[in-house]
């Protein structure tokens, strides 16, 4: 009778075993698709078995088995670094594409082309009225087309600088939902097995990878200390230590919670993109911008010098103004010159049209750094395509290599529906040969119980 009442208990343990492997089966199937989940494995241990000293073995629930690749959770994220990177700058950048067309019948060097154009027409009748008004109006569209350039720079400079500060808001966002996890951790001793909570714990730092890199470390109780680019304090157990952003000088900073500048640390992800931007690339594109029209209304500014007017005096008033250097493209204008104060011809032969042929000529003229104004403004739109182009090669190649990181790490940790409707009908077929031995054994315990005469 007691082998009976023995394998009784050990059966309804064994049965008390495979409905928890039921249930982790079940889990894993409802998060199959859950971002941040790995699949869960029920252990099983056989209990000791002696039957000289009573012992009647069974089955007992081991612990469960995580099948997170912490190596290769962090490929994904660094991965997701260079993505965010690269998908922040083709979006950015392509927005400066367009500012720079080098073909067609609108943009700077078309206009430069028409001005240059309009002062050959002029040489061929210096003393014409129209033609010298057509001067001031293609010099008119000219100055228009560098300050729409630069104003659209400074659009896409102002948007960048907004995704900066929501950049560093979803830095913080995140950071308060991993501090906050991590308090679940310490306070909960069974927290840390908890799939859910590590699901969710692993979603926002891939998150957090994507708009920068940073470094984490272990926690005993299952959390992680965060470190902004492996050195600032982000994280901290269940404290969050906020960043904060600003401009200095026109120029993105970042600052951790002392107000130190960390800018120079974050150069991944998407806000490594966006500080890049602001403080190097679109100052680098306007600053060329700048030169490039200053040099453009010196030089005929200073050749207009050199010859007289209609009325063959000295001219007295320049064609083209502007600010000073560093705005000169969105300030250029032109001035309240008067047609007849163009200066057409040379001093030597007033009422000609030599000096009129003089500027017609810059625009062949290695008047820019060696180059024409027109190969000039060429190298610099070429230049931003290029910058394009090689975000937008970025984010191709990047994006296929978090697939492949994406997919091996499915392969380890994910969950494989097959995979556990094998482990379900084994699991099923097992507690039912159980459930068949505790019904032989109820029915052999009655047997006994009915041969047992009544007192």
């Amino acid at each position: 009778m007691g082998n009976i009442l023995t394998n009784l208990l050990n059966s309804a343990g064994a049965l008390s075993t495979y409905t928890r492997a039921f249930d982790v089966i079940q889990n894993n199937i409802t998060n199959a698709n859950t971002p941040g989940y790995a699949s869960q494995d029920q252990s099983l241990q056989a209990a000791s078995f002696d039957p000289a000293q009573g012992v009647g073995g069974g089955v007992l629930a081991g612990p469960l088995i995580d099948s997170r690749s912490e190596y290769l959770e962090q490929d994904v994220r660094n991965q997701q670094q260079l993505l965010g990177n690269a998908q922040q700058r083709s979006t950015d950048l392509s927005q400066v594409q367009p500012l720079f067309a080098l073909t067609g019948t609108a943009g700077i060097s078309n206009d430069l082309n028409n001005f240059f154009n309009s002062f050959l027409d002029l040489s061929v009748n210096p003393n014409d009225a129209g033609s010298r008004q057509s001067v001031l109006d293609a010099a008119g569209q000219v100055a228009q087309s560098f300050k729409q350039t630069a104003t659209g720079i400074a659009q896409v400079a102002g948007n960048v600088a907004t995704e900066t500060t929501d950049s560093v808001a979803q830095v913080n966002q995140l950071a308060s939902q991993i501090a906050a996890l991590n308090q679940q951790f310490a306070t909960n001793p069974d927290a840390r097995n908890d799939p859910g909570l590590a699901a969710q714990l692993n979603t926002a730092l891939e998150s957090l990878s994507s708009i920068s890199s940073y470094s984490t470390i272990k926690l005993g109780d299952g959390g992680v200390n965060v470190f902004l680019a492996g050195q600032t304090p982000l994280v901290l157990g269940g404290q969050q230590l906020k960043i904060s952003s600003g401009t200095s000088s026109s120029a993105a900073t970042i600052q951790d919670s002392q107000g130190n500048d960390i800018t120079s640390q974050i150069t991944t992800g998407s806000l490594g993109a966006l500080i890049k931007e602001q403080n190097v690339t679109l100052p680098g594109y306007t600053a060329q911008l700048n030169a490039l029209a200053q040099s453009f209304a010196d030089q005929v500014n200073g050749q207009l010098a050199q010859g007289v007017d209609a009325n063959g005096s000295a001219p007295v008033t320049n064609l083209f103004s502007y600010d000073q250097t560093n705005d000169a493209a969105s300030t250029l204008a032109v001035t309240n010159i008067t047609p007849d104060q163009i200066a057409a011809a040379s001093a030597a032969a007033p009422g000609g049209n030599g000096n009129a042929l003089a500027i017609a000529q810059l625009a062949t003229a290695p008047a820019a750094n060696g180059v024409t104004f027109t190969e000039a403004y060429g190298e610099l739109g070429s230049q931003v395509g290029q910058d394009v182009a090689n975000a937008t090669n970025d984010q191709t190649q990047a994006q296929d290599l978090v697939t492949q990181a994406h997919q091996q790490r499915s392969q380890v940790s994910g969950v494989n529906l097959n995979a556990e409707a094998a482990k379900l009908l084994q699991f099923q077929q097992a507690y039912q040969a159980v459930g068949k031995l505790v019904s032989v054994l109820n029915d052999l315990t009655q047997t006994l119980m009915n041969m047992i005469p009544n007192a």
